[in-house]
């Protein structure tokens, strides 16, 4: 009769080269996630998604579906977490686990400018002077700039509850405070503008609201449509990497001359926006968004450039044929 066979894996910090603990009865063929799971079983505190295991300390993390084989390797393994090197556990926010269910950073982000807006459309006390609390704007793009500003922002939270799929599992607390001042001082801003008493329509009139509101609308369900595609790309818990390709829907056609459409309809989502509303900070919160999205895009397309040799050629960071 053959003997099951187990290892006994010492648990080392990257950084300090402290032991952590020993993994008593390892299989031989264990996955990396599930050393993670079991590392995990000894400190609770640090979930798979915040470990690093890596063979070397000075090498990248391994992926949670490769195979250890330990009998090819040596018993013992280096991790690595932001949190064992002293960063205290509150610094970081996680995507998983009961954190998730009370404080998700991208429902906080998004959900503040929802509220935020409407603040500033109910026009409640304090905001504007007293003979104009609660009243309504004469003017129907006021109303149309909010049920769009609303959609965009409810379409984000349902992306992030039911749509993405996160490459990371943590993200600093430092990253979410800057991201919320900079969405809600923004949403702030530019709504105290758009639902003032003496907020004057665009121009061109009704021409030039209808056309934006296209414009906006189209954008939206572009995006929309890309994110779903990209969702479709790989299968939840896979962390391997594919060339995304325009699929039957025609808003990914976009694929064939960008690599991130995504940022491409979202700058399209703000530019109609900015166009209906007339209004400069609307102007500036859309050109800030487009430089920030124009290097998230290039990083992108660098990455797509060195990961696949056959990525098409044709291909621009964010605007077809010129960036």
């Amino acid at each position: 009769m053959s003997r099951a066979t187990f290892f006994e894996v010492e648990i080392l910090d990257a950084k300090t080269k402290e032991q952590l603990c020993f993994l008593d009865k390892v299989e031989p063929n264990a996955t990396v996630g599930e050393i993670k799971s079991m590392f995990h079983k000894s400190y609770p505190q640090w979930y798979p998604a915040r470990q690093s295991i890596r063979l070397d300390p000075k090498r990248e993390g391994i992926e949670c579906s490769s195979l250890l084989t330990l009998k090819y390797h040596p018993l013992f393994i280096y991790l690595y977490s932001p949190g064992i090197s002293g960063m205290l556990p509150a610094e970081r926010i996680f995507w998983q686990g009961h954190v998730r269910r009370l404080v998700d950073v991208f429902l906080t982000e998004y959900a503040g400018p929802l509220f935020i807006y409407l603040l500033f459309y109910s026009r409640l006390p304090f905001i504007y002077e007293e003979k104009d609390e609660f009243t309504t704007s004469p003017h129907t793009v006021v109303h149309l700039a909010g049920f769009c500003h609303s959609f965009h922002y409810v379409k984000r939270l349902i992306e992030t509850l039911f749509v993405h799929r996160f490459s990371h599992g943590t993200m600093p607390l430092r990253n979410t405070v800057k991201n919320c001042f900079y969405y809600w001082g923004f949403t702030a801003w530019l709504a105290y503008f758009i639902n003032h008493p003496l907020y004057t329509p665009p121009l061109y009139g009704d021409q030039q609201v209808h056309l934006a509101l296209y414009t906006f609308l189209v954008c939206e369900i572009g995006n929309f449509s890309i994110h779903l595609a990209l969702r479709n790309l790989r299968s939840e818990g896979s962390k391997m990497r594919k060339i995304p390709y325009p699929t039957k829907n025609p808003f990914t056609w976009l694929f064939f001359f960008v690599s991130c459409p995504n940022y491409t309809y979202e700058v399209g989502s703000w530019i109609g926006f900015t166009i209906m509303t007339q209004c400069l900070p609307v102007g500036l919160f859309t050109l800030i968004g487009f430089f920030q999205m124009t290097v998230w895009a290039k990083g992108k397309h660098h990455m797509y450039l060195k990961e696949f040799k056959d990525y098409p050629t044709l291909r621009m960071p964010i605007i077809p044929f010129l960036l």
